[in-house]
């Protein structure tokens, strides 16, 4: 059990903010370790003082978990450290029940594309040489197939998280941080959308392992987080709903870059004015000297937009807080000169984003100047017809993780054969019933969508530190004979789950 040495104790608390079980307390400032302590040794690895110490002292009715190193000693009616376990009366029980999953109606697939059984609630066998703790056999059509379920404790895990927005969040290889510890990254952008790294090995196994771990699975289960970017904004992220971002909720992601926007939209700005900057932080268009809008007839104006020309009508905009994730703030400010040997008195520019939630309208004077005008109709139609095309932003996230180390024992007894079936197509890895998209290379690297797993709260972690995963491999009968399968722990799918 842990004991709190109290004149160590300065009542930090911060044994209280990483505890699994939440049993400890602080009170005249000294920490306080009451029932349901698990002596996870969590508390222990974070005191600054050492204050927090195990002590060979065993509380009575404890049970020792196995299921993962840390070998929690569980007290009668409380949960271990990875909240999966229970001391039900002197028993360890898994507290969930074992998910099931059917394929949507219509599903057409390979016999082994689905899992008979899904892992989620499993339960986990350890250490390494133990059989998974579900072998079950299954008919489909003519084929005899096998799913071996467990939930995997993953040192080598992490998640990559998807925010649909324009705002600027902090610049790429920025330090993200949950409760002023970093668990993670800013990683390079994707089409429209911002990208984290959260977690992965090296994060796992330091400093903030804890932390990190807890947040990869409160974002896979699709709860709330807020994160914190270095030099960058505050977060309020939670998967499948819209990204807050320093206070602000964005709503929709933009249609394509500045670029792309006048080339879906060039037959429709034609006819309303007679140029148009698209500003976008990766790259703003210019409507008249762009390919596109040469298509539809259009000759170059003679506006110079803002930002570093890379070919005709395309430009390189500068990140900030301002339209379309630039540093422009004011839209006046897109135009950075106008060539009045090649433009005229009268003509009207239009400045907007690429979601076009905000748009100006310019008309050249003639000293070479710009007055700003109502917005007219036509120019409505278009702003209309460019935020109509825009998708709803959200929040989404993938689940990375690797089964290629030792959980592959509890599959069978030739690791090296379950991860060339894998790779060949034999065998069809899932995440909690979600398809598994495998990575190219050696060892058995996965990514899943956490939104398609079957069954909420499917994730758990615990404190090596790592995340526990629900893992499926499904292969036909013959192939898991092939490939040195448990054969002796096989069951009939029907007897756990009521049908095949």
């Amino acid at each position: 059990m842990v004991k709190v040495e109290l004149e160590l104790c300065n009542g930090c608390g911060l044994c209280v903010r990483d505890c699994p079980v939440g049993c400890i307390t602080v009170a005249d400032k000294k920490a306080i370790i009451g029932a349901g302590c698990s002596a996870c040794g969590v508390c222990t690895k974070v005191c600054p003082k050492g204050a927090a110490q195990k002590v060979e002292e065993v509380v009575p009715n404890t049970i020792t978990c196995t299921s993962c190193p840390v070998q929690c000693q569980i007290q009668a009616g409380f949960n271990g450290a990875c909240l999966r376990y229970t001391n039900q009366s002197g028993t360890l029980v898994r507290n969930r029940e074992l998910v099931d999953t059917v394929p949507e109606p219509g599903y057409q697939a390979r016999e082994i594309d689905w899992p008979l059984i899904t892992a989620i609630g499993a339960g986990t066998e350890y250490p390494d040489p133990r059989p998974a703790p579900y072998i079950v056999q299954g008919r489909r059509g003519d084929i005899e197939v096998v799913t071996v379920v467990t939930e995997a404790p993953l040192s080598y895990s992490g998640i990559k998280v998807k925010i649909d927005t324009n705002f600027h969040i902090g610049e790429e290889g920025a330090k993200v941080r949950r409760d002023g510890r970093v668990v993670g990254m800013v990683d390079t952008e994707e089409y429209g959308s911002k990208m984290l790294s959260i977690g992965g090995a090296n994060l796992l196994t330091g400093s903030s392992g804890f932390i990190a771990a807890r947040t990869i699975v409160d974002i896979a289960n699709g709860r709330r987080v807020i994160l914190k970017v270095d030099s960058g904004s505050k977060l309020e992220l939670q998967v499948g709903c819209r990204p807050v971002i320093d206070g602000e909720e964005d709503t929709t992601m933009r249609v394509g870059c500045g670029s792309a926007t006048v080339g879906l939209f060039a037959t429709h700005l034609k006819g309303a004015v007679d140029e148009a900057i698209i500003l976008d932080h990766h790259i703003v268009g210019l409507f008249s000297e762009h390919r596109a809008g040469q298509e539809v007839g259009m000759t170059y104006s003679g506006v110079v937009p803002t930002g570093r020309k890379s070919t005709d009508g395309r430009y390189f905009g500068d990140h900030g807080i301002g339209w379309g994730g630039t540093a422009i703030t004011n839209p006046r400010d897109a135009i950075k000169s106008i060539n009045m040997k090649i433009a005229r008195a009268g003509m009207r520019i239009l400045v907007t984003e690429t979601t076009a939630r905000k748009a100006a309208l310019f008309e050249v004077q003639q000293d070479g100047g710009v007055q700003e005008v109502f917005l007219t109709p036509e120019v409505k139609g278009v702003i209309q017809l460019i935020a109509s095309n825009c998708e709803e932003a959200r929040v989404s996230a993938i689940y990375t993780g690797g089964t290629g180390g030792s959980a592959r024992a509890g599959v069978t007894t030739l690791p090296v054969e379950l991860t060339r079936a894998v790779h060949r197509g034999e065998v069809k890895l899932s995440i909690g019933g979600a398809p598994a998209m495998l990575l190219p290379g050696g060892g058995i690297n996965f990514m899943a969508d956490v939104e398609k797993v079957v069954a909420p709260d499917a994730f758990y972690w615990t404190p090596t530190p790592a995340t526990i995963a629900p893992v499926e491999y499904t292969m036909e009968l013959k192939t898991y004979e092939r490939i040195g399968g448990h054969l002796s722990r096989l069951r009939r799918a029907q007897d756990l789950v009521g049908g095949d």
